[in-house]
């Protein structure tokens, strides 16, 4: 029978433990679940025969919280949580956030700020030899020299900081297992180099091996074209067959390796690790604390797979889950739902059926699997590839499946659907199920921008190609005799977006009559094509300039400008709008975005107003949005 892991040296007595052979450090409530990434890994470890104890959100303050499992037998695995602790923590303003949905009680402060560097350091201190893995998201992304926003620096490899014998990156199941066998059979963590999906530190790196050396440590530190410069190459080793070995240097007598990217699971190794014995929910401790706020977003969803060839310049995906699509078969999806059915809070509702983006469900094209991504050439942008596959008729068809399913009531389809993938597949089959069955009324999509020259810079998709996409859905609901809605979730002071791009997109949310509640500003986080724009004020894919809205006060305008309609950013919006030299959307004409301040003269609107958008950007006409 499926229990928890031990969280207390009681529990290991119970098992007939005297030492894990792992002691996992978890900067998130134990939430045994697999959408929790130290949930697979400490699963996928005792399926292959190891023991594995958690320690859960230690008091860093206190050394001997360390200590509550013993040492290990074979090594500590550290993990900062879910998400990065920095992100976890602070708003995009830096301001401190009140609550944190992975703590019992969304209680805030229960982890350290950079909370796997505090960890490790800890261990250090208490078991000075013990062997220190490294891993989840915050490791994931900071392997290499890293632009770190909430510091302002540009800092070295979080491996060295931390003080770790080993880093895993990406999803790490394969990883961890090998190097779990290596370590029982005696080997030392030093030795261990040859692994997939892992950096280390060394004296020297092996010239035997095929590498790439990055520009060194101190000259990404002193020169932001060279971190633009490594920040391209690392972008083009990615993938898992093509990638190589790469090296960074720490003066001359230290260096970061990093390994290739762990090759994708087979749907049989993924079906696996979502069929290891889950409790699903969180630690029955944390009952009178008020659970865990995280589990209610997940409870009831099901991940079918991951990956993502979407590769927004925003997101972090490619460098942590690569964008080759892996996939769960339907058996075990559907095993999952029936789990979930029978659980005593479900209400007949499945939240979400996906992954990074919903309506992948395989490789981008044939070749993917046995040959790699290309390096130079995104799958969708800035046009969809030849090679695409676009066919949603696996999806679709597990869909029908849960659909069918005795006790579900609805589908919905909560993690998002990439638009314009669905515009490439010729079949309508997918699109018009989508509107019938898996919409609560309003569909959530993320155009991000309506300017042609942000969205580029974003890897988005062009305006008019979201606009093709409303039309469509229009023409669904209509024909289905529904009235459902599109919220489009935007980003505010994205590199490339001056005062101007922001008054366009205001003027698009005026023409739709859409005020939203929510907007998002850029938010840097480690190691995307967009956090390096704006450390650096270039574009690592073409080392082009891009102009980057860093001063808080123009940040704050261009967020504005996307709530025009609310009366507590009327000055804002009315500085925007005069430094933009939009003052002719300051009246009470219909275009207007603002009447005039007390004692200001309305300016009537010109016949052809000045353009202040980019060739080819202009705003829709029409409600087309709503």
């Amino acid at each position: 029978m499926a229990e928890f892991l031990p969280i207390s040296r009681r529990d290991m007595e119970a098992r007939g433990w005297a030492q894990c052979d792992f002691v996992y450090i978890v900067g998130d409530a134990y939430v045994d679940h697999p959408s929790f990434g130290h949930a697979i890994i400490s699963r996928v470890l005792e399926d292959a025969g190891y023991s594995v104890g958690i320690l859960s959100q230690p008091d860093w303050k206190n050394p001997d919280s360390i200590r509550a499992l013993g040492e290990p037998r074979l090594g500590f695995l550290v993990t900062g949580g879910n998400m990065d602790s920095m992100v976890n923590h602070y708003a995009v303003s830096k301001r401190r956030r009140e609550t944190d949905a992975f703590t019992p009680g969304g209680v805030m402060g229960k982890r350290p700020d950079y909370a796997a560097v505090v960890y490790c350091n800890l261990i250090r201190r208490v078991y000075p030899h013990a062997t220190i893995l490294l891993g989840g998201i915050e490791a994931s992304l900071r392997r290499l020299a890293h632009y770190d926003y909430w510091s302002g620096k540009r800092k070295r490899s979080i491996l060295l900081d931390a003080q770790a014998d080993l880093l895993m990156y990406g999803m790490g199941e394969r990883a961890v297992v090998e190097i779990a066998d290596a370590l029982n059979s005696g080997l030392k963590a030093r030795d261990i180099t040859w692994i997939d999906g892992t950096v280390f530190a060394c004296k020297a790196p092996d010239d035997a091996v095929e590498q790439i050396v990055l520009p060194s440590y101190d000259a990404v530190v002193k020169d932001g074209r060279k971190y633009a410069e490594s920040f391209r190459i690392q972008s083009r080793n990615t993938d898992p067959f093509t990638a190589k070995r790469l090296v960074e240097p720490y003066g001359p007598n230290l260096f970061v390796v990093q390994n290739p990217p762990q090759k994708p699971l087979t749907q049989q190794e993924m079906d696996h690790v979502y069929d290891l014995p889950y409790m699903r929910t969180y630690h029955p401790s944390y009952e009178p604390l008020g659970g865990v706020p995280a589990i209610a977003e997940v409870k009831f969803s099901l991940v079918s797979c991951r990956g993502c060839f979407g590769a927004c310049s925003f997101c972090a995906l490619t460098f942590h889950q690569g964008r080759i699509i892996q996939a769960r078969s339907h058996e075990s999806i559907l095993t999952e739902a029936e789990k979930i059915i029978q659980d005593p809070d479900f209400k007949g509702y499945i939240h979400d059926v996906g992954g990074p983006t919903a309506n992948f469900r395989h490789p981008a094209c044939n070749k993917q699997l046995t040959k790699g991504v290309c390096q130079d050439r995104q799958c969708l942008f800035p046009t969809p590839c030849k090679n695409l596959r676009a066919d949603h008729s696996d999806y679709l068809a597990l869909l029908r499946k849960l659909r069918n399913l005795p006790g579900v009531k609805k589908v919905f389809i909560r993690s998002g659907i990439r638009f314009d993938y669905l515009l490439a597949d010729p079949s309508n089959a997918f699109f018009k199920e989508l509107v019938k069955y898996h919409v609560s009324g309003q569909l959530k999509v993320a155009p991000e921008h309506v300017a042609d020259a942000v969205l580029d810079l974003m890897g988005k998709p062009r305006n008019r190609v979201y606009q093709q996409f409303l039309e469509k859905y229009q023409r669904l609901n209509q024909q289905l005799g529904l009235k459902q809605y599109v919220v489009p979730y935007l980003m505010s002071s994205h590199p490339g977006s001056t005062l101007k791009e922001a008054v366009q997109l205001a003027e698009y949310l005026r023409d739709i009559g859409y005020n939203p509640e929510q907007v998002q500003d850029f938010y840097p986080t480690p190691s995307t094509v967009s956090t390096v724009m704006y450390d650096t004020g270039l574009d690592p894919r073409t080392m082009k300039p891009v102009y980057v809205p860093t001063n808080p006060h123009e940040k704050a305008m261009q967020r504005a400008l996307i709530q025009f309609k609310n009366p507590k950013n009327y000055r804002l919006v009315h500085e925007a709008l005069v430094k933009a030299g939009r003052t002719d959307l300051i009246g009470y004409g219909k275009k207007c975005l603002i009447p005039p301040a007390p004692g200001e003269r309305s300016k009537p609107m010109p016949k052809k107003p000045a353009s202040t958008h980019r060739r080819g950007t202009q705003p829709p006409k029409g409600r087309r949005g709503r």
